[in-house]
């Protein structure tokens, strides 16, 4: 586990794919992140969540002061977070904001759906990154945290994420999980007011997809350094 960031108040680490961050269906005695971290650094308390299936920037209190801080930070839209994440098709926009509704949960599966009449407001910002033969490098700015926000706009954009067959994407050798990962996270830390930003590099899945889409792609567009 990459620990980027600890204090007094707030722990912040780089969590690995694979690994849910609460107990994950009926299997209770499964590991699970916190409970994984707690065996080190004694009470966490959980303030965003990340699927199981995706990596990155994740942020835990350590203190009840500043779980409350920091739930009110992700309630007011101040936390800015970023994820990066490869999709399915080349996107013809440079930008788009996807405001699909969305309602969680739905069936067995519990998948989200595009509901436009009992969904409930959801907004996805995404720049295209970097374009490749049938598929794309993306940058997503979540402004809400609905369940798999970013995974459900990308589908309903005609783009699921590579490798997300909950959201009709084939499966594939390229990588074993939907490619989204958790690049960057900015709070404003809950003892210090000072806002603190805390980034994540690409796991190995994520980067070993981007060079085999690369070596397909000599001459593709680039649309960030």
């Amino acid at each position: 586990m990459n620990i980027l960031h600890q204090d007094d108040a707030v722990l912040v680490v780089d969590k690995p794919a694979g690994v849910p961050v609460l107990p994950d269906g009926w299997d209770q005695d499964a590991p699970y992140l916190l409970k994984l971290l707690e065996e080190h650094f004694s009470r966490l308390w959980v303030v965003h969540r990340l699927d199981k299936g995706t990596s990155g920037v994740l942020v835990l209190a350590r203190t009840a002061q500043a779980h409350q801080a920091l739930n009110m930070q992700f309630e007011r839209r101040e936390a800015q977070k970023v994820y990066h994440a490869i999709c399915i098709g080349a996107p013809v926009w440079d930008e788009h904001t996807a405001r699909h509704k969305l309602r969680a949960n739905v069936g067995h599966r519990h998948r989200t759906v595009v509901d436009h009449s009992r969904g409930k407001p959801s907004e996805t910002h995404f720049k295209v990154l970097q374009r490749y033969q049938g598929y794309g490098l993306l940058e997503s700015r979540p402004a809400t945290g609905r369940t798999h926000q970013i995974r459900v706009h990308a589908y309903a954009l005609g783009h699921p994420l590579l490798g997300d067959v909950l959201y009709s994407a084939p499966e594939t050798a390229l990588i074993a999980r939907p490619a989204l990962h958790a690049f960057s996270l900015s709070i404003i830390h809950p003892s210090t007011n000072e806002r603190l930003s805390f980034s994540a590099p690409y796991p190995a899945d994520f980067t070993a997809a981007l060079a085999h889409l690369s070596d397909k792609n000599e001459g593709g567009n680039s649309y960030a350094s």
